[in-house]
């Protein structure tokens, strides 16, 4: 499960329905409508929240407007549409961490989107609106060794 930090609009469509899926789950998750993945480190920061189904739903709701943005027909009907800007932090240093990932998985999988972003500086990357952005490395939660050993997740 990756639970991008990054922007969606940065993801390639794999990567994009792959999210959306994924979210679906942890908002399952974190409804308690579900036992598998109950301690996955991606929903850590989640949980820390007030009301972490509040902010999944507004995290969904980020991605499901990039997918419309794109004319992709994905179900309003499944989440709650909120609008939470900056509720949380996420540091420069995982938001650097994701895109280097990302661009990883795109040079295999999608060479038009890779050559749209590779040169993309760091200093430019969005995270999804939810998230505020801070000085800081890569998140606690953060699993590299799996990443950065074997490329996968």
């Amino acid at each position: 499960m990756r639970l991008w930090s990054i922007h969606p609009k940065y993801l390639d469509v794999k990567g994009l329905v792959a999210l959306w899926r994924e979210g679906l789950l942890a908002k399952k998750v974190l409804e308690g409508c579900t036992r598998g993945y109950a301690n996955h480190p991606q929903l850590e920061r989640f949980k820390m929240y007030k009301n972490p189904v509040e902010l999944i739903n507004a995290y969904l709701y980020q991605v499901y407007l990039e997918a419309s943005r794109r004319n992709y027909k994905f179900d309003l009907s499944k989440i709650r549409p909120i609008i939470l800007l900056g509720e949380i932090t996420v540091t420069r240093g995982q938001l650097e961490f994701e895109f280097m990932h990302l661009l990883i998985k795109l040079k295999k999988r999608d060479r038009k989107k890779f050559g749209e972003l590779k040169n993309l500086s760091t200093d430019e990357l969005e995270a999804n609106p939810v998230f505020r952005v801070v000085d800081g490395g890569i998140e606690p939660w953060e699993r590299t060794k799996k990443i950065l050993y074997n490329g996968s997740e």
